[in-house]
C-alpha cells in the first residue's frame, strides 16, 4: 500500500511539475453531429489505415525473411510485429461493425487464452509441419486461435523460433507469412468497409430511422461512449488483473498478452492512447451542457495519470510484476482506468443523457 501511494504522489507531482494539470479553457460546446464526424474522420479512419499500413510492413517483412533467411531480416520482421501490436492497440477497442462481423476481432488477437488451447494448436501445426496453415484460404478456416496476432508471436518469439534465421525453420517461416497475410487481408477489410460510401462511417455519422445500427444521434453517441468506458473495463480486467498478484495469489506473467515479445505494456499503451485520442478529438466531452464543462479536464487528467503510470513501467513484465515500484505502478493503473471508465460510462454518459447499457464483458 505504501508503494501504491508513493506512485500515486510520483504521478500527481510529476503533473504539477510539467505545468501539465488541467486548466478550465474557454467553453464552446459541440453538437453530436460535430463529435461523430471528428471521431470518424480524425481518429477511427487514421487508425485502420495505420493497421493496413503496418500489416502490410510485416507481410513483406516476413515474405523477405521467408526468402533470405538471416538474424538481420528475423531482426525486422520482429520489429514489424511490433508495429503491427500497437497499430492494434490503438483499435482493438472499437468493437462495432468491422471489427465484429466476421469474427475478426478473435481472428486478429485470440485472447485471453485461459486454458492454452489456441498455443497448443498453434505447437501442433509447428510440430506436425501442417501444410494446410500454410495456404491462406485453408487458415482462414481453422481456428481463430492458429491465424492472428497470438499465434504470430509464438512463430516469431516463441520455443524454437531462433531456427527461422536459417534454413530449417523454412516451414515456420511459411506458417508466419501465412498469419502475416491473412492479418493484411483483415486490415484491409477494415479499412475497406470504414471508407466505402454508405458504410459504417456514413451510418454512425449521419444516423438515419431505416438503418438497422443508428436510427439516431443519441444511438450512436451511446455507441461511441460505449466503446471507450467498455475498452477500460476489458484493458483492465482481460489484460491487467488477469496477470497481476491480487487476493494473496501471486502474479502470472505468462497470462499476460504478448509476453514473449515484451510487448505487454506497448500494447496497453496504445490501447489507452487510441481511447484517449478517440475522446480528446471528437470533443465528446463538450457535448455536455456548461455547468458540466468540467468534465473534460478530469477525463483527460485521468488519461494523463494512466500515461505517466506506463511511463514508470519499463521492464519485461515478468520483471515489473516482482519489483515493487513497477507493481505498484500496474496497481494504480488498475485503479485509473476503473475510475475513468467510471467518469466515461456514469458521469459523461449521464451528462448526455445516454444509456451506455450492458458490458461487452458481461457473462464472459
Amino acid at each position: 500500500m505504501r508503494a501504491l501511494l508513493t506512485i500515486a504522489t510520483m504521478v500527481l507531482g510529476a503533473g504539477v511539475a510539467q505545468g501539465q494539470m488541467p486548466e478550465q479553457a474557454a467553453w464552446a460546446p459541440v453538437t453530436p453531429k460535430a463529435v461523430l464526424a471528428a471521431a470518424v474522420a480524425e481518429v477511427i479512419r487514421p487508425n485502420v489505415l495505420q493497421l493496413d499500413e503496418a500489416s502490410g510492413g510485416l507481410d513483406r517483412a516476413m515474405e523477405a525473411l521467408c526468402a533470405m533467411p538471416s538474424a538481420d531480416n528475423l531482426a525486422i520482421a520482429a520489429d514489424q510485429f511490433g508495429q503491427v501490436v500497437r497499430a492494434y492497440g490503438a483499435i482493438a477497442f472499437l468493437r462495432l461493425g468491422p471489427l465484429l462481423e466476421d469474427n475478426r476481432a478473435d481472428r486478429l488477437l485470440f485472447w485471453p487464452d485461459r486454458r492454452s488451447i489456441g498455443l497448443k494448436q498453434v505447437q501442433a501445426i509447428l510440430a506436425t509441419e501442417d501444410a494446410s496453415a500454410t495456404e491462406l484460404a485453408s487458415l482462414q478456416g481453422k481456428s481463430v486461435a492458429v491465424q492472428g496476432l497470438g499465434a504470430l508471436e509464438f512463430v516469431l518469439f516463441g520455443t524454437g523460433a531462433e531456427a527461422l534465421s536459417a534454413e530449417e525453420g523454412a516451414f515456420r517461416c511459411r506458417y508466419g507469412q501465412t498469419i502475416t497475410a491473412n492479418i493484411a487481408a483483415m486490415a484491409g477489410e477494415l479499412t475497406h468497409h470504414w471508407y466505402r460510401p454508405d458504410g459504417i462511417a456514413s451510418h454512425l455519422q449521419t444516423p438515419q430511422p431505416d438503418y438497422s445500427d443508428y436510427r439516431t444521434e443519441t444511438e450512436a453517441l451511446e455507441a461511441l461512449v460505449g466503446l471507450v468506458s467498455h475498452g477500460l473495463e476489458a484493458l483492465r480486467d482481460k489484460h491487467l488483473l488477469a496477470f497481476m498478484a491480487r487476493d494473496n495469489a501471486a502474479a502470472r506473467p505468462k497470462l499476460a498478452v504478448f509476453w514473449r515479445s515484451d510487448l505487454t505494456m506497448a500494447y496497453a499503451r496504445a490501447n489507452i492512447e487510441g481511447m484517449r485520442k478517440l475522446v480528446a478529438a471528437s470533443g465528446v466531452a463538450r457535448a455536455v451542457s456548461e455547468k458540466q464543462q468540467g468534465l473534460e479536464n478530469t477525463i483527460d487528467f485521468e488519461f494523463r495519470n494512466a500515461i505517466r503510470a506506463l511511463d514508470l513501467i519499463a521492464l519485461p513484465i515478468a520483471a515489473a510484476v516482482a519489483d515493487e515500484k513497477q507493481a505498484a505502478a500496474l496497481s494504480y493503473l488498475v485503479l485509473v482506468t476503473g475510475s475513468l471508465q467510471s467518469i466515461i460510462g456514469e458521469q459523461l454518459s449521464a451528462a448526455l443523457g445516454l444509456s451506455v447499457g450492458f458490458s461487452a464483458l458481461d457473462g464472459d
